[in-house]
């Protein structure tokens, strides 16, 4: 398979600038696209201060990173954005509505070879697929947070998914300097998100029968099974609706196992949605997060 020279992403939030960023730093030149100015604007202010920890750290020199800005090229326009790109990337919020909206756009302003996928974290994908008139072009690829620096991307096949499509997927994946896992089957949370809700359900549960608090959760998680962040920690800084909106679908698709419990709930009910607001599991308002208990 010969290698991909132009990226599309769609949504210039923290998903979508990370893997424009991704894309941009891999050497291939990427449109970076959202409806409005500011996200753009605000997208590649994000790159801007990513890039400069790289040459801080001297992962990159300052020509290096001046090359890979010059690589992105911002814009609020769709159509031109997407019409010379051999893969698009869809980044959008996670609603089932805007994606497929955005899925019918494409069709319309891509060229019959370009390869469709999604960034979504949950979503069927033949759902989005048949949004489409070529589903065989349809696929997942599921990024994690910071793109930059998470070296996993997710791929997931939908029922009509063509081989053509997985191939180009897995040759970017990587050009990007990062490995994939397939996931075979389109079914509700893949592999990842399946996984982590079960283990974040479970810690949730550990608290709420008083046998070890939030810190110390956190802290069995990360230096017990050596994860980066704990359970609780990266809820927060994922958001707790998103988890809650993440286990209802799974609970959905799978039954009880994945019900949410009562203190996940209450929490996105009183507004502590993590780092976002302020609050979550964690208090942010000082120097230091301190547990909620």
């Amino acid at each position: 398979m010969t290698e991909i020279k132009t990226v599309a992403v769609i949504g210039a939030g923290t998903m979508g600038n990370g893997i424009a960023q991704s894309c941009a730093m891999a050497g291939i030149s990427v449109s970076m696209v959202d409806v409005e100015d500011r996200f753009v604007r605000r997208g590649v202010e994000t790159i801007t201060t990513s890039l400069a920890r790289f040459v801080k750290s001297e992962k990159l020199t300052p020509a290096q990173s001046e090359a890979v800005l010059a690589r992105i090229v911002p814009t609020t326009d769709f159509a031109a954005a997407v019409k010379d790109a051999e893969v698009v990337i869809e980044a959008v919020p996670e609603v089932m509505e805007l994606k497929q909206d955005v899925f019918k756009r494409l069709v319309a302003g891509t060229r019959t070879e370009t390869v469709l996928a999604t960034n979504t974290s949950q979503f069927s994908i033949s759902a989005l697929a048949a949004a489409t008139d070529r589903p065989e072009s349809v696929i997942g690829m599921h990024f994690f947070n910071p793109p930059v620096l998470m070296k996993l991307v997710e791929i997931v096949r939908g029922v009509r998914t063509s081989d053509r499509t997985l191939d180009v997927a897995q040759t970017l994946t990587r050009q990007l300097g990062k490995e994939s896992a397939v996931c075979k089957r389109d079914t509700v949370g893949f592999i990842t998100s399946r996984a982590l809700a079960a283990l974040r359900l479970e810690c949730i549960r550990i608290h709420e029968e008083g046998i070890a608090s939030i810190e110390d959760i956190d802290r069995a998680i990360r230096l017990g099974l050596n994860h980066p962040m704990g359970p609780f920690e990266l809820n927060d800084f994922n958001g707790l609706d998103t988890a809650l909106f993440n286990t209802q679908s799974l609970r959905e698709a799978y039954g009880d196992r994945f019900i949410p419990p009562q203190s996940l709930i209450s929490r996105v009910r009183s507004g502590m949605l993590g780092r976002k607001a302020g609050r979550g599991w964690y208090d942010y308002s000082g120097d230091k997060p301190k547990p909620i208990e």
